[in-house]
């Protein structure tokens, strides 16, 4: 028996579809955390889509339950005896002032908090539609996700109020 067309067509697009999604897990990178002792404590897997990129973060030894700012900063750089500054500021290809909460924010490096377990582990999967993983002026591959010790209020200069680096991860 024939195939009415519009299932045809649904099967075709789903293949589509399928193959879509192959390619996009294919762009993806790396990262690694490690605290200010230079222990590593945990990953991130940052996967491109056609509007951003997800990051996907596993990180143990942290601050148990509270909320800890994460950002992208400019340098892939992640030195624990200098307390990770060689990470730079937080990613601005835009030239944008920090936080959600500003009119002229927020910066392509700004990610919302993120709460730890009562273990102090923290679990999370991040959409920003701000940068890519490669390729352009948004491109954060080669720069460092870093986690502070504090919530950022997503409206103080520079950076929110978010307290020491407390973990740091290149995305390679």
């Amino acid at each position: 028996m024939k195939k009415p067309f519009s299932l045809l067509l649904l099967s075709g697009m789903g293949l589509l579809f399928a193959a879509s999604a192959t390619a996009q897990e294919s762009s993806t990178a790396t990262a690694t955390f490690v605290d200010v002792s230079g222990t590593e404590i945990g990953n991130a897997t940052v996967t491109e889509t056609p509007s951003g990129v997800i990051l996907d973060l596993s990180v143990n030894g942290l601050p148990e339950a509270t909320w800890l700012a994460v950002h992208i900063h400019e340098n892939g750089e992640c030195d624990p005896a200098g307390a990770f500054d060689s990470a730079g500021g937080h990613f601005n290809p835009d030239g944008r002032s920090h936080g959600y909460y500003t009119p002229d924010g927020p910066h392509a490096g700004d990610l919302p908090n993120q709460q730890t377990q009562p273990t102090g582990e923290l679990r999370a999967e991040v959409y920003n539609h701000l940068v890519t993983l490669d390729g352009t002026d948004t491109g954060i591959r080669g720069r460092a996700l870093v986690i502070h010790a504090d919530a950022d209020d997503y409206e103080s200069q520079p950076s929110g109020d978010a307290g020491r680096r407390i973990a740091c991860a290149v995305i390679e």
